[in-house]
């Protein structure tokens, strides 16, 4: 292979990240933050679209999700730096405001997609579990917790989510079994998971314009394999791992997806599955009601708190994402330089940690206060993703022209070609069809246009190159991505 000079990282006098995150942590991670999220929050919504085949959105979804990976891996490989896209972006393109348009893009699908996670915390399964509690209490209690194990360090925060990813996978395989139990029983009709409703139960829409749009909201639940290159700085061995981690960890979730899009509606009756109340809104959650039926259905309140573990889990590597990709923009000089510093001696970075955390309670807050705010937030946060997807697609196609000295995972070019245009044409499609997620995708870029002109008038204010102006050369520097600062 090729290779290309690199030049050496500016000296910094804040402490590296520390590389603690093993394969076995990091594919845990994946498989954590994707499952943390969809399939506990927002199944029922999928059904709202198109009645009882829950799983054939999620299915497309993750299909078009893996299109997107294959080219995170090779980027991630290649360069193994803590920006994830908004990196790739400024080695591609060259252009210091895209790059940070997607910098800021990817930050506030983290947040928002930690919003939409708390709101189905408080509201979905705290107040099922407890009783009448008011939401923004329980929502701010969370996002608290959330930040203490966030800045007390990386590997606590990934051995947290070990912990809690495992109890989430065991209480989807739990939900497995008792659905398989239910049907061998007699209780269900699997019939029901193939019957395409455009619309829900009564059905009456178009089923194309259905299937578009429940595919949209699927892919919340496929997202999350992208926070993983946001740590790539603090994995013992990324050019190895992460390709596999990728892979597996989205097969993982896509195949439990899968089996649960399908079992649900064959299941749960259908008007009790996507029965709705006068606002609008699911009145059940869909995988409580699976987990209490057919001979071995458990107590509500045990599946309700195994649906706490993990939405708190999906809400934590959200959060570690979001800190990590505004302290990486900061070390590019594209934000300032006050996020770039750590704590010493937890070595986690806490004023981003801060911010990135503020944010994500105005947002949950919201959302809390208004009617539908879950599926919007979930909506917001796909459709984010969806226009940096489409970004990153073609990024890695233009990076070919820049090798670098070492080996890298390398994708084929029909498969970043495919997802580029199927991202853009989903993005595009929920911004026509979807007015208040286009309000929501639109003040949160335009918060960015805001942010991007004060960084500007703070550059020209500045003395110097110092920390906190934006340093338009930063997008020609090609960090050493042998260079593991351990």
């Amino acid at each position: 292979m090729a290779t290309a000079p690199n030049a050496a990282v500016p000296p910094s006098s804040d402490p590296p990240l520390k590389r603690a995150v093993t394969k076995n942590m990091l594919l845990l991670f994946i498989v954590g933050d994707i499952l943390g999220g969809g399939i506990y929050a927002l199944a029922g919504q999928v059904g709202l679209e198109v009645g009882g085949a829950i799983w054939l959105p999620m299915l497309i979804a993750l299909v078009l999700a893996g299109f997107t990976a294959a080219s995170y891996a090779e980027l991630v490989t290649k360069f193994p730096q803590a920006a994830g896209a908004a990196l790739y972006t400024n080695r591609a393109f060259g252009i210091p405001f895209l790059t940070f348009m997607v910098a800021f893009a990817v930050m506030c699908s983290g947040i928002a997609s930690a919003a939409t996670l708390s709101i189905a915390f408080a509201k979905n399964y705290f107040g099922e579990l407890v009783g009448a509690v008011p939401a923004l209490v329980v929502v701010l209690i969370f996002f608290l917790v959330v930040m203490a194990i966030n800045i007390r360090g990386i590997k606590e925060s990934v051995g947290a989510n070990a912990v809690l990813s495992v109890i989430e996978v065991g209480g989807l395989i739990l939900v497995i079994i008792i659905g398989f139990v239910a049907l061998g029983a007699g209780d269900g009709d699997i019939g029901r998971a193939f019957e395409v409703k455009a619309g829900g139960i009564d059905g009456g829409e178009a089923l194309i314009p259905a299937l578009l749009a429940s595919t949209a909201l699927a892919f919340y639940a496929v997202i999350g394999f992208e926070d993983s290159v946001n740590i790539a700085e603090e994995a013992e061995n990324p050019g190895r791992d992460y390709p596999r981690a990728l892979f597996l960890g989205l097969g993982i979730a896509g195949l439990l997806y899968v089996v649960l899009g399908i079992l649900a509606p064959a299941v749960v009756p259908p008007a009790t599955l996507l029965a709705t109340d006068g606002a609008g809104e699911l009145e059940n959650t869909a995988l409580i009601e699976l987990a209490q039926l057919g001979p071995i259905g458990v107590d509500e309140k045990v599946f309700t708190i195994i649906g706490l573990f993990a939405l708190a889990n999906g809400a934590l590597i959200n959060m570690i994402m979001a800190s990590r990709l505004t302290y990486g923009m900061s070390r590019e000089g594209i934000v300032p330089g006050v996020f770039s510093r750590v704590l010493r001696g937890r070595q986690t970075p806490l004023n981003a940690i801060l911010f990135t955390t503020f944010l994500a309670l105005i947002l949950a807050t919201v959302g809390t206060l208004r009617s539908g705010g879950l599926g919007d937030l979930g909506g917001t946060t796909a459709t984010l993703l969806l226009i940096v997807f489409a970004i990153v697609n073609v990024a890695v196609l233009k990076l070919r022209a820049r090798p670098v000295s070492h080996d890298h995972f390398v994708t084929p070019s029909m498969l970043p070609a495919v997802g580029a245009v199927a991202s853009a044409s989903l993005a595009l499609y929920t911004l026509v069809t979807k007015p208040v997620q286009l309000g929501f995708v639109a003040g949160l870029l335009g918060l960015g246009v805001i942010f991007w002109l004060a960084n500007v008038v703070a550059k020209n204010n500045a003395d110097g190159d110092g920390p906190g102006r934006f340093d338009t050369q930063a997008i020609q520097r090609i960090e050493n991505p042998d260079d593991h600062r351990s």
